[in-house]
């Protein structure tokens, strides 16, 4: 039996496939990003988990892709969690863009991912090149689900946000700075605490205008600092993998046009991608 895994920083997707491709069995966990989630969390995360206790010792192969798993440090801190409880299976453990490249295309483009965090790359048909490396949430991940989270709240503690838009952002959800300082500084796992707050652009239903203009800005900062530092990205199809890239296509066509820039493929859930891929090439 094979398992694949995708992993975000907010929630991980498991599939496992029998020798043919077919689905066996499918579940979600909470996200293992090994760069904000400790070692005992992500073996607690998986323990709890009924499925997939039930092939601790039965799966042959486990293929993880993940947020956070794009350096070696982190990237080994996951392979040793795998290895411990998938007792017989041999482990791997890829950075997302892999299945994010793996589902989007089989052709020369470049490869984006939008989802709690961002990374992009460039696949020239065999094999995927990365520019600069992915620094998470302080640093980078424009345009993604905890950069417009981090929007959010600058703008409404900072009086930036329309009034009736703060109101209806009240009512959703707990802004005692004290809760926010915890969640951010004392609790595990910050990027997807503030991806949670990402959901209120495609909730709120007032000023249309004020919310356009804060995803236009985050994505042309994603073009400008992560795409444009690819000479090819003005040959080949930008394609777009994660949920926030997919509610917001029209816009980041918009912006990819406005670049000169060609829109790919947007993928919502790469796993779908994954499972079409391991069917074909590697079963």
């Amino acid at each position: 039996m094979v398992l694949i895994a995708d992993g975000g920083s907010t929630k991980c997707d498991w599939i496992l496939l029998n020798k043919s491709g077919d689905v066996i069995d499918k579940t979600r966990t909470a996200g293992l990003n090994p760069t904000v989630v400790p070692q005992a969390g992500m073996v607690q995360k998986i323990e709890e988990n009924e499925t997939l206790q039930a092939i601790f010792k039965k799966a042959e192969t486990v293929d993880f892709y993940g947020a956070g798993c794009g350096t070696k440090t982190p990237r080994l801190l996951l392979q040793e969690v795998l290895e411990k409880l998938f007792v017989n299976a041999k482990v791997t453990v890829k950075e997302d863009l892999a299945a994010a490249v793996y589902a989007a295309t089989t052709n020369p483009g470049i490869v984006a991912i939008l989802g709690t965090g961002s990374n992009c790359c460039y696949f020239d048909g065999h094999e995927i090149h990365t520019e600069a490396p992915a620094l998470g949430y302080a640093l980078m991940d424009d345009a993604s689900g905890n950069y417009y989270g981090k929007q959010l709240l600058r703008d409404y503690y900072y009086k930036k946000m329309p009034p009736k838009v703060a109101s209806e952002f009240e009512e959703k959800y707990d802004l005692d700075p004290d809760t926010v300082k915890v969640n951010l500084y004392k609790k595990p796992n910050p990027t997807a605490y503030l991806g949670s707050f990402s959901e209120f652009l495609f909730l709120c239903k007032h000023d249309e205008a004020y919310f356009n203009t804060l995803i236009k800005t985050g994505v042309a900062l994603f073009i400008k600092n992560q795409v444009l530092i690819y000479k090819e990205a003005q040959q080949v199809p930008i394609h777009f993998v994660g949920s926030i890239a997919f509610f917001t296509k029209k816009l980041i066509s918009d912006c990819l046009k406005e670049h000169g820039l060609q829109p790919g493929n947007f993928v919502k859930r790469p796993i779908d991608g994954l499972i079409a891929y391991y069917k074909k090439e590697k079963l």
